[in-house]
């Protein structure tokens, strides 16, 4: 099913302010929010309003909504992702007395269900060699993490042994009445003493105090796609730190890629130099030229020009998101020689006064035509 339009949902235009954008999500989070509407699709509606307002309230996420619409949009980012970093805690304090952290609500304990935190996200920068980023390889590196304390199973509680929360009487959660100028309202918040758990341990785990995590050099398999470019990422779901009672945030790999000795990239085209001498410049030759799968035969025509760019098609790079493939260019260079033998400088004094002769006659013929044009 398509996702319907972010401004159409908060019933703005696509030039409103973020005044304006902020204005209609506040009136529409009044009538959804879940804790005043007990309808079957208040829930639904109130998560989807707050997707919109997470998008358009943020200025590069909004560009990127506005340039790629949802189909490119939710190509570069996870539910998660578009929730994160979006303040609505100053929406809930003026609309509620209180905030609410809603990044839980929807994917953590959510309204009514158990709380499931999420642990940091790591990056790790990884080197690879030329080749490598143009044909794929496996990397194998190593970090040190966060992971569940095995003792303890990541409970925090020594023998696994917990306790209802004396707090929150199990439930995990704190609620609160206020009276508002909007009326009366309820709210609900992650009980402090338990982190939403409903349960404490008995007595805390003495390999990890309590924690549930312990620190541990992890050894961890990458995949590198062929075609995959500089500054790219790939997303390892689960290989991120721990947490206590929760899951385990993301390892995103970031790619750096090793300069190669003669070829350079742009895009999905690779680029190289190839120089020739003025004899092969002059009269044409047929080369054999390095490419990323193999020498192939090109052909020089005669009076070919320093820096001349040569394609050859399809021998480039395979698209990281498709199989389409880019080509290869070869950029002439003439070289000079350095030294030359008592034959060569014959050749060359002969070639050069011929040259002057030449330039003599289309000297004289150009001023006749001036002479005829004025």
């Amino acid at each position: 099913m398509a996702k319907r339009d972010y401004y159409d949902i908060l019933g703005v235009n696509k030039s409103a302010s973020k005044d304006e954008i902020k204005k209609a999500y506040k009136k529409l989070a009044l009538k959804y929010h879940p804790d005043r509407n007990s309808g079957k699709d208040a829930e639904e509606k109130f998560k989807e309003i707050s997707e919109a307002y997470a998008v358009l309230s943020d200025d590069s996420k909004r560009q990127q909504y506005d340039t790629f619409g949802h189909a490119g949009f939710d190509q570069r980012y996870t539910q998660e992702d578009i929730f994160r970093g979006a303040d609505f805690n100053s929406i809930f304090e003026d609309l509620f007395g209180e905030s609410s952290n809603i990044f839980d609500m929807f994917f953590g304990r959510g309204f009514g269900g158990k709380r499931q935190r999420k642990g940091n996200d790591l990056q790790y920068n990884l080197s690879i060699e030329f080749e490598e980023a143009v044909f794929g390889a496996t990397k194998e590196i190593i970090i040190n993490k966060d992971v569940k304390c095995e003792h303890c199973n990541g409970t925090g509680a020594e023998h696994g042994e917990l306790k209802q929360c004396d707090v929150c009487h199990g439930s995990g959660l704190q609620r609160r009445t206020q009276r508002t100028p909007f009326g009366i309202f309820q709210t609900q918040t992650t009980c402090r003493n338990c982190n939403g758990e409903g349960e404490v341990a008995k007595k805390a785990c003495i390999h990890c105090n309590g924690y549930g995590i312990e620190k541990k050099s992890k050894e961890i398999k990458i995949k590198i796609p062929k075609g995959i470019n500089e500054g790219q990422f790939l997303r390892i779901k689960g290989e991120g730190q721990h947490i206590k009672n929760g899951i385990s945030g993301d390892l995103f790999v970031v790619i750096n890629i090793k300069p190669h000795k003669f070829f350079t990239r742009e895009e999905n085209n690779v680029y190289m130099e190839f120089p020739i001498s003025f004899s092969q410049a002059a009269l044409g030759d047929e080369i054999k030229v390095p490419t990323l799968y193999g020498e192939v035969k090109m052909k020089i025509p005669s009076g070919t020009q320093s820096h001349t760019l040569f394609r050859l098609k399809g021998k480039g790079i395979e698209d990281v998101n498709d199989n389409s493939v880019g080509d290869q260019y070869v950029r002439i260079i003439l070289k000079t020689p350095s030294k030359l033998n008592k034959k060569q400088k014959e050749l060359f004094d002969e070639l050069s006064k011929e040259n002057k002769e030449k330039l003599k006659i289309e000297k004289s013929l150009l001023d006749k035509v001036k002479d005829v044009f004025g």
